[in-house]
């Protein structure tokens, strides 16, 4: 192991990056002058929440920003030490985190497979205690293509999918596989919530992915709206 890597995985260098990354995202909510749409969506989230709140992978800090005062917010993060930085920011944001592996790839009879049945109970029992559970719903290392995963929490909590998308005018984008987004201050912002889609309980495989296809869409559509209002376009394939 390189003195780089042993140095950034010391607990007081992890505990110190978090702490600065939690201020910094403070120090963008702040200074960016947020759009909000649907205009005053308090009542509507009130009385459809907790919710699963659907986010692209590389917004999973910004998401943080949704959260209003009274909200209970949950994640799952992976145990690696580039998620102990990022818990340490988040819980600096008001988000609960938990650590364990995503409910990837578990369609409709497969959710017990390796690897994901532990978060996917631990994001049940959050949705189940009155947590809203930010998720992202990418397939891994695919990005903006929607995993079964977020369908199945669905699924199995009786809660609905409510697409997520914050973004900045003013921004650093990374050349990485989910095309990650680093929010900069003294701009503008939004944040936009989609249509929520309801996954039944008892659905046959052809429409679970009916479904999926179209919390995939309707993603898609609210991160590029969400460009649109901040004067920015984010596309497929054209950088912001």
């Amino acid at each position: 192991m390189s003195l780089v890597k042993s140095i950034g995985r010391s607990a007081a260098v992890q505990q110190s990056l978090g702490f600065l990354a939690g201020q910094y995202l403070r120090l963008v909510r702040r200074t960016n002058r947020f759009i909000v749409e649907p205009v005053n969506p308090d009542p509507w989230l009130d009385e459809i929440g907790p919710f699963i709140a659907g986010m692209w992978h590389g917004q999973h800090t910004m998401i943080s920003f949704m959260r209003r005062p009274h909200d209970r917010i949950a994640t799952i993060i992976s145990r690696s030490a580039d998620g102990n930085v990022n818990t340490i920011a988040l819980a600096r944001m008001g988000v609960r985190v938990i650590r364990a592996s995503g409910a990837r790839g578990r369609a409709v009879r497969d959710i017990r497979a390796k690897g994901g049945a532990e978060g996917l109970r631990a994001m049940l029992r959050a949705l189940k205690d009155g947590e809203t559970v930010a998720f992202s719903a990418d397939v891994p290392k695919v990005s903006r293509r929607c995993d079964a995963g977020i369908l199945t929490l669905a699924r199995f909590s009786g809660r609905p999918i409510v697409p997520v998308a914050v973004v900045t005018s003013r921004h650093l984008r990374f050349d990485s596989w989910d095309r990650a987004c680093f929010g900069l201050p003294f701009g503008r912002g939004a944040m936009v919530f989609g249509t929520p889609t309801y996954v039944p309980r008892d659905i046959e495989p052809d429409a679970f992915e009916a479904l999926r296809l179209t919390v995939e869409a309707e993603m898609n559509r609210i991160h590029d709206h969400a460009y649109t209002l901040v004067g920015r376009t984010d596309r497929v394939g054209n950088p912001a």
